[in-house]
């Protein structure tokens, strides 16, 4: 799948605001959002007011770097959650929070999404016992999600899990850290989703 590949604090920059792709480095002084809170580019400090289509389009690349989803599979989801009982952008948001890197981030296993991607991508993690190397798996209430027994003495995975020892874990996911283990408790209700996204930009965007 192609994915975005130039400098993750520029996407920030674009949008305007923390979407929190480098971990630690975004709560940091070091975040370019707190040090240069404009647009990349040579005409980045000036102000562009954007159309309605414009505004719509922001919304859904916004989204999309949030999870670290490319276009197609975007709207594979948006299809999935189209399809589906229930508000589609809040469908959309349950799918993309159920995603195995989402919820190994979410358990303070990784200090971005980006990084929790490459672990489940090595093999870090495993699912019900299982060995899942798929970032996209959909996980679903009583999956429990856990750090592989020969991955434990990673020194990198050891390091992360230091850095994120303090970030409190949603009410819908329950962590066992002395473990590192994660049980899936329920499907994420919209008001426990922290990111400020506003999902009906993007179902208009793709209604039309």
């Amino acid at each position: 799948m192609a994915r975005y590949k130039d400098e993750q604090c520029r996407i920030c920059r674009r949008e305007g605001q923390k979407l929190f792709l480098k971990g630690s480095r975004c709560y940091s002084d070091k975040c370019s959002i707190s040090r240069r809170n404009y647009a990349p580019g040579q005409n980045g400090q000036k102000k562009k007011k954007l159309s309605e289509y414009g505004t719509q389009l922001r919304e859904k690349q916004k989204t999309k770097a949030f999870y670290g989803v490319g276009e197609k599979q975007f709207r594979k989801y948006f299809q999935m959650a189209s399809s589906s009982k229930g508000k589609t952008g809040e469908v959309l948001l349950q799918i993309l929070e159920s995603r195995l890197d989402n919820v190994v981030y979410r358990l303070g296993f990784a200090s971005s999404r980006a990084q929790a991607r490459m672990q489940v991508t090595h093999g870090a993690f495993e699912v019900n016992g299982q060995k899942v190397d798929i970032p996209s798996y959909l996980v679903k209430p009583g999956d429990v999600i856990a750090l592989r027994e020969i991955r434990k003495d990673n020194g990198a995975i050891k390091m992360s899990l230091e850095e994120t020892a303090s970030r409190p874990v949603p009410a819908w996911l329950e962590k066992d850290a002395e473990k590192v283990s994660g049980k899936v408790l329920a499907v994420v209700a919209r008001e426990e989703i922290d990111l400020p996204v506003e999902e009906h930009l993007i179902v208009e965007l793709y209604s039309k």
